[in-house]
């Protein structure tokens, strides 16, 4: 008798009889005959009967073809034996045209689908090969035949399929406290502790680096001032000594005396004590601003992932209220304003300025000329982009302003948009957590198949009644990963399991990571929602005030049952407003193939990501915030708010400030701004002009064109799929000449 099966990617399930049945029935329907319910009962009985203890599914497979050759019904083995092979088959061929194209180095959706990687380069076609010839084996061997059917016929994508064997997780915001104060095994060699501020700029960089090798996702460090601060006094110390060895005197009383900043001055007119301390001073800053300088440069150089790709990076900063603290930030800010090389602007890491009244965003605030410069460099290099710890779902009642730990209750979040904060496991915090792994729900599919229905109440019924199964569905093949990732060991991830997962420092190498895993978020990703509403209603939540009450009703369903998901689960569930790269265009090459052009849902090459208006929707941005805020604090698991400004933004660092009002006033967790930045790269000319092929200063027409996609940045777009590139076509500014257009006054 048949108890347990041993699934094709090896774990042991207990038997369910109504899968056997289900196929059997499924080869029915596909002859002329149809079904026989008494010849599946009678097979389906006989094979669990006289099945040995444990089976694969491959025997078992084998097992109901052998029985239904042996019946009347040999039509049914024919049928399901026909199916298997066609299955092998059509995955030959399919990977063979893939393949090709790689060799071949076609500029299709299958080479570019992450503009962050290099996929015509030996290292980036080998990764390529790896993904196409990975996934396959993910929909034949790891997933459920609901989840595999739900991928197939467009309804769900999961993200990062390609990885799902490796068991990995997709990110972590990095305790880099650890990793500075104990040091780290990384491969063959230890890291020893830090002691001075360019040995922790560097361990920041390996410890990134590192981790991108055990993960599919991102690598965040989500207090860099605080954790770097440290080591700015260390370095100021050490130059104190420098100074007594040179001048025979001591300055011991120097070493732990408070300062009021950083900042470089003249030694003109100073003695004594007085002198070496802003002599020290002095070279301090210059090593830090060379630190910075030199993270910058490391994580816009260090490859990771076979050599084809930089680490995937965020820094978050902007709090620390201490001398050391803000002399990390201003330092960070001014190299990323200088630029990198010869002056280009940093890909990486994306940095992220966390705003929080009484610390740095008023006037009487400490770090308000900090928060000032930020609007600076953003306006001229895109980042810092600004996290709103005022937002009311951005608050911890831990945190208190004279905590030296308070960063510990501060959330933070990657460059795309994922959040981590709520905890039903442990600490509310960012640190040592990230996200498990996210599937994303084709909301736009579901509301056209409701469009035949003219009663617009019916019609809406019936959309939430698919949403809800394929919530279910999705909130099950989640579990499933879940419990796939939690057998891996210890071991397979040695920087992660070791110095930065939160409560994995106590397991031991040959441990799984089933104990610590749940500490994460699995995330419920949604995209399209103005082509979803336009479906359901005949406009966009941007245009019509019904509509977005309708968008408010759909996101707030899915939240509700999200957190039913988490109770019946035990997991931390969260919605998540989908980054969608690749996604926005394949999702609606499908539908349109299976539907028609539909004006104003599938009539452009990509749908609009997550909950934003539409990119090709003219509004000012204050309306678009109107809109978009709500939605904030219904996708905890990442959201953002974009502005698109025209002009050389450089000139207007206030337009930078009025975004972040907005971004107060309305209650919205992150957001940033978009705008054009172009560069010689033969001379070094930049402006802002939207459409610039040639130099107007030496005729070059080697231009570097810098864009934003789905929160990073792409210094070309000839790594952009074509649904990506033809939302970039359609991108329309929300403010023309002023602050005052950005507002709608």
């Amino acid at each position: 008798m048949i108890l347990t099966v041993v699934k094709r990617d090896g774990r042991i399930v207990g038997f369910n009889e109504q899968k056997v049945m289900a196929a059997i029935r499924k080869a029915m329907l596909h002859t002329d005959k149809g079904e026989d319910e008494r010849l599946i009962y009678k097979i389906t009985d006989y094979i669990a009967q006289k099945g040995e203890s444990q089976m694969t599914v491959e025997q078992i497979q084998d097992a109901v073809e052998m029985e239904l050759m042996k019946s009347s019904r040999k039509d049914v083995a024919q049928k399901f034996i026909a199916y298997r092979n066609q299955r092998s088959i059509a995955r030959k061929a399919k990977t063979r045209d893939v393949f090709l194209d790689i060799v071949n180095i076609k500029n299709n959706d299958v080479t570019r689908e992450n503009a962050n990687m290099n996929a015509d380069t030996p290292a980036g076609m080998m990764m390529k090969f790896a993904s196409e010839t990975t996934k396959p084996f993910v929909d034949d061997y790891l997933l459920s035949e609901e989840s595999r059917e739900a991928v197939e016929h467009n309804y769900l994508h999961i993200h990062d399929k390609d990885y799902y064997p490796t068991k990995s997780l997709t990110c972590v915001q990095h305790p880099l406290d650890h990793i500075l104060t104990c040091g780290f095994i990384a491969g063959h060699g230890a890291s020893r502790p830090a002691k001075r501020i360019e040995t922790a700029s560097v361990l920041a960089c390996i410890s990134m680096e590192c981790a991108q090798n055990e993960m599919h996702g991102g690598q965040a460090i989500p207090a860099f001032d605080f954790y770097l601060a440290p080591y700015v006094r260390m370095t100021y110390i050490e130059e104190l000594k420098n100074l007594e060895e040179l001048n025979g005197e001591s300055y011991k009383d120097l070493y732990d005396e408070p300062l009021i900043d950083y900042i470089k001055q003249p030694l003109d007119g100073l003695t004594g004590k007085e002198r070496a301390q802003q002599h020290a001073v002095n070279k301090t800053v210059g090593r830090v601003h060379q630190a910075m300088e030199a993270f910058i440069h490391n994580m816009n150089t260090i490859h990771s992932r076979g050599g084809n790709q930089v680490v995937f990076s965020s820094i978050n900063y902007g709090t620390d209220t201490s001398a050391e603290g803000r002399c990390v930030m201003r330092e960070i800010l001014l190299s990323t304003y200088e630029g990198v090389g010869g002056g280009e602007t940093a890909i990486f890491p994306i940095q992220i300025w966390k705003k929080k009244r009484g610390v740095n965003y008023l006037p009487e605030d400490r770090n308000f000329d900090l928060y000032t410069l930020a609007c600076k460099v953003t306006a001229r290099r895109f980042f810092p982009n600004f996290l709103n710890l005022d937002a009311s779902f951005n608050q911890n009642d831990e945190w208190k302003a004279d905590d030296p730990l308070r960063y510990e209750h501060e959330v933070a979040t990657m460059g795309c948009r994922t959040r981590v904060f709520e905890n039903r496991f442990g600490p509310k915090t960012s640190i040592g957590r990230g996200n498990l792994s996210f599937s994303t729900i084709n909301i736009v599919k579901l509301a056209i198949e409701c469009m035949g229905e003219k009663d617009q109440e019916k019609r809406i019924g019936m959309f939430f009644a698919k949403l809800d199964h394929v919530l279910e569905l999705t909130a099950k093949q989640l579990d499933d990963r879940f419990q796939f990732q939690q057998t891996a060991f210890v071991r397979q991830f040695p920087l992660l399991m070791k110095s930065l997962w939160i409560g994995a420092d106590k397991l031991a190498p040959t441990d799984t990571v089933k104990s610590v895993i749940n500490q994460g978020t699995l995330g419920i990703g949604f995209i399209g929602l103005a082509e979803c509403l336009v479906a359901l209603t005949g406009k966009h939540h941007g245009e019509s005030e019904a509509s977005q009450e309708l968008g408010l009703k759909i996101i707030t369903y899915m939240r509700d049952r999200v957190n039913e998901f988490c109770e019946r689960y035990h997991h931390n569930y969260s919605v998540l407003a989908t980054p969608a790269e690749g996604l926005a265009g394949k999702f609606t090459k499908k539908d349109r193939k299976e539907f028609g052009v539909i004006p104003g849902v599938t009539d452009r090459d990509y749908y609009t990501n997550s909950n934003h208006v539409p990119v090709y929707y003219k509004c000012s941005a204050r309306h678009k915030a109107e809109v978009e805020a709500p939605y904030h604090n219904l996708t905890r698991g990442g959201h953002i708010f974009y502005v698109e400004i025209d002009g050389d933004a450089t000139h207007n660092p206030q337009v930078i400030m009025s975004v972040v009002d907005m971004m107060d006033q309305y209650d919205m967790g992150y957001g940033s701004v978009n705008h054009n930045r172009n560069r010689c790269m033969d001379c070094g000319y930049e402006n802002a002009d939207d459409h610039l092929e040639k130099c107007p200063k030496c005729g070059s027409t080697n231009i570097d064109k810098l864009q934003r996609i789905t929160g990073y940045l792409v210094g070309t777009t000839d790594r952009w799929n074509s649904g990506k590139l033809a939302e970039l076509n359609d991108r329309v500014t929300h403010i023309d000449h002023g602050p005052k257009d950005l507002f709608g006054e």
